[in-house]
């Protein structure tokens, strides 16, 4: 079951206090589009150890204990991309079940930032237009997000 909505405003600065284990996996991710040119974004292809290890993805991680969507995007993408955000806004929120885990994706579009992506972590990225996005294999919770962005 996926279920997309915009993001509530008074969740985006709200610290995400710790988990229970049973709880959904709360991710924060995002859209990142090549300054130059609105219809190319930043993909990466996710680990082979992970879950759902060879798919790719829009960058992002988990948000931790105590820190809002806005600090964990932007410590995420520092970490994996080497790159500082300066322009940011909420997307959309996905909830998707794996059936082994539940994740909430809160999804940001990063519209500039300073430095050169690269991947940090040994990552593939890549930069792509719009329109290739359907060659490419995503995990399931991906879904909601490449329909906004393919078909807005």
């Amino acid at each position: 079951m996926t279920m997309c909505e915009l993001m509530p405003s008074t969740e985006l600065n709200s610290p995400i206090s710790s988990q229970n284990p049973a709880a959904p996996i709360q991710v924060v991710a995002g859209v990142i589009y090549d300054g130059r040119d609105e219809s190319t974004l930043l993909i990466s292809r996710r680990g082979e150890h992970l879950h759902q290890g060879g798919l790719w993805e829009f960058p992002g991680g988990k948000i931790e204990s105590l820190e809002t969507q806005r600090q964990a995007l932007f410590r995420e993408l520092k970490e994996e991309l080497d790159i500082a955000i300066t322009v940011a806004e909420p997307l959309m929120v996905v909830e998707h079940d794996y059936g082994d885990k539940k994740v909430v994706l809160n999804i940001w579009s990063v519209t500039a930032f300073n430095g050169t992506a690269k991947g940090r972590e040994g990552q593939e990225i890549r930069w792509v237009h719009l329109n290739q996005l359907q060659e490419y294999r995503f995990p399931a919770a991906n879904t909601p997000i490449l329909e906004r962005l393919l078909y807005p």
